[in-house]
């Protein structure tokens, strides 16, 4: 299992990821989802991976050397993030059409789920959910993140605090909180994690972290917020409804 979450707004994108993998209580393994696609001054694009290990990174790795190989249609010319959204979604297609049979033989499901997004010079920064099929969709002002993997515990915080006024700082922290609320809530995902804020119209990574156990900021915030939390809980009324 894993959890990643990915928010578009007015100030740029925020990107993050965990990094465990969790094949049996004793096969816990750590292995980085997000992958990073820079020309910089040009594009930089990001990729979070969830689903069957060997299939995202065959996707992750197949992007790549499209762009090292100079004259093949890949992320590294594709005129706009739409055109290099489908370069994702046909490189689904392409591990599909190679490895798909031959995974269902050893009864393995062919299951990839994707959160592509970034900013090419001149377009504003765009962010995709891309599925096992290879369709997608895009994030809107209305639904401005997209989570993959285990969802629905690091859910509530997002629909309560993101929105297109925040900052950077904020979106990230708001991300943070809903990756603690996550790990909470369930041992498969886990430390360490990646963390991107992309700033908009600058072209080219300059904030990126990994934070792991030891991180005073993330472990400051996970005891901060427990502590609030249990706080407001205490100061709410009781349940009135049988004096």
């Amino acid at each position: 299992m894993t959890y990643c979450v990915a928010v578009r707004n007015d100030a740029g994108l925020v990107f993050l990821s965990d990094s465990r993998t969790n094949a049996g209580v004793d096969q816990i393994n750590t292995f980085r989802k997000m992958h990073v696609y820079e020309v910089p001054g040009e594009r930089v694009m990001v990729l979070l991976t969830a689903g069957n290990l060997s299939v995202s990174q065959s996707v992750a790795s197949g992007l790549r050397v499209q762009m090292e190989n100079q004259g093949e249609k890949s992320l590294a010319s594709a005129p706009n993030m739409f055109s290099a959204a489908k370069l994702v979604g046909d490189a689904v297609r392409k591990v599909h059409a190679r490895d798909a049979e031959a995974l269902k033989e050893f009864g393995i499901e062919f299951n990839v789920s994707l959160i592509f997004g970034g900013q090419i010079k001149g377009e504003e920064p765009r962010l995709f959910n891309i599925y096992s099929a290879g369709n997608f969709i895009e994030a809107t002002r209305e639904t401005p993140y997209f989570q993959i993997g285990e969802s629905k515990y690091g859910k509530p915080i997002l629909d309560r605090v993101v929105g297109g006024y925040l900052s950077l700082d904020e979106v990230a922290k708001c991300c943070l909180i809903s990756m603690d609320s996550t790990m909470k809530s369930n041992l498969s995902v886990g430390l360490p994690l990646d963390l991107m804020c992309y700033e908009k119209d600058s072209l080219q990574v300059q904030r990126r972290a990994l934070i792991d156990s030891k991180d005073p900021y993330f472990s400051s915030l996970r005891e901060r917020w427990g502590e609030q939390l249990r706080k407001v809980f205490n100061e709410l009324p009781a349940p009135g409804y049988w004096k």
